[in-house]
């Protein structure tokens, strides 16, 4: 026998010989019992005093950590970084992010599950692993129950080991010498390793090349050009009009928006204004009217502006009562689409900056033209 070995292996013909003799080679305490069977055999963790394995909690934690990364990552960019509303749900709608939750999970826990059982719990790679180069391999993989003793330290008794396994009832015993511990990560292993990945990365780009070239129609190639699609510059035979591009549906409104008053003045009445009477919706209010149209209707809507007689045009006095009944919706129109002499200046003002300008309106007619209660409760 060699003066260092690695471990020495004990053959038994059944399993219940194997399970008999793991509590008898354990109590020899000459070395750490390890068994080698072709299948699994039930009980034979707790036989050996092997723990419960771990990669089950860590599977659990990686893929739970890899379900809450996803979700942050989607709640990110879909509702801070760059919100969209799609199909009139909110843009932190968690259930459109499960699908992406339920991949990043799997791969999280998939990754875990193969590389922890490798480097963290087998100690893989083992390169060059004894038993598979000894004699018992052939019958460890077809009908035959191995266990071994293997060594500890450098004083493990491999003659001790071989008297222990062959009295628990092991019909064939064969000493290990123990591996070339050498360097595996040498420079000479590493330029050949990043030379054969060089080399493959270059036949399978050129296979690939040549491939489509060659056979550019095979599936699923073809399939991907010569979809049903419709381009939206082109004509289209779907539509009764030939158009591949089409308006939307008359009267369409988008979600979370008001019509923009773009009938008739009347059809406008029905307009309701949408914001608060908050003093940061009058505050915006204020300025607008100052900028865009005080210069023509009056520092209070009298109709008496900066203008000189040389406009020509006889801006409207909002205080007047005809503008006092107007609904919101008139007013607003009026500044979509402009009257009489007026332009419209939807061009240059949002949908709220409108709306606001309506309310600010109505605080100059409200400030001309107060009431008794109003009075009340400016002397409180």
């Amino acid at each position: 026998m060699p003066e260092t070995s690695y471990a020495v292996l004990g053959v038994f013909e059944t399993p219940d010989a194997l399970m008999k003799a793991i509590p008898k080679v354990r109590a020899s305490k000459l070395g750490t019992v390890e068994a080698y069977t072709p299948y699994a055999i039930h009980g034979i963790e707790e036989a050996l005093g092997l723990r419960k394995s771990p990669l089950g909690g860590m599977v659990l934690v990686m893929g739970v950590l890899g379900a809450i990364t996803a979700l942050g990552f989607q709640y990110w960019i879909s509702a801070i970084d760059y919100p969209i509303i799609t199909g009139g749900k909110g843009a932190g709608s968690w259930e459109a992010f499960i699908p992406i939750m339920f991949e990043v999970t799997v791969l999280f826990a998939t990754f875990t599950a193969g590389l922890g059982m490798l480097f963290l719990l087998n100690k893989l790679p083992f390169f060059g692993h004894p038993v598979l180069s000894s004699k018992s391999i052939k019958g460890i993989t077809r009908d035959r129950y191995v266990l071994a003793l293997e060594a500890e330290s450098e004083a493990f008794d491999s003659a001790a080991a071989a008297r222990a396994l062959q009295a628990a009832g092991a019909i064939e015993v064969e000493a290990l010498p123990a591996p070339d511990r050498s360097p595996f990560l040498t420079s000479d292993n590493i330029l050949r390793a990043l030379g054969g990945i060089f080399a493959a990365c270059v036949v399978a780009g050129l296979a690939m090349y040549f491939a489509t070239k060659w056979f550019p129609l095979l599936a699923p190639m073809k399939y991907m050009q010569d979809q049903p699609r419709l381009n939206a510059q082109k004509a289209s035979t779907f539509f009764k009009d030939g158009h591949g591009m089409q308006q939307p549906v008359a009267g369409t409104v988008a979600r979370g928006h008001l019509p923009t008053a773009t009938g008739t003045q009347e059809e406008a009445a029905s307009l309701v204004n949408p914001l608060p009477r908050t003093r940061e919706v009058f505050a915006t209010g204020r300025k607008v009217y100052t900028n865009r149209c005080e210069v023509c209707h009056g520092a209070v809507g009298n109709g008496v502006g900066s203008l000189t007689a040389a406009y020509g045009a006889k801006p409207a006095n909002l205080q007047a009562q005809q503008f006092r009944d107007y609904p919101d919706g008139k007013i607003y129109w009026a500044i979509v689409n402009g009257k009489n002499s007026m332009p419209s200046h939807a061009p240059y003002l949002s949908e709220p900056e409108r709306w606001a300008v309506v309310h600010y309106v109505r605080a100059l007619q409200r400030a001309q033209n107060a009431k008794d209660e109003d009075l009340k409760v400016a002397t409180r």
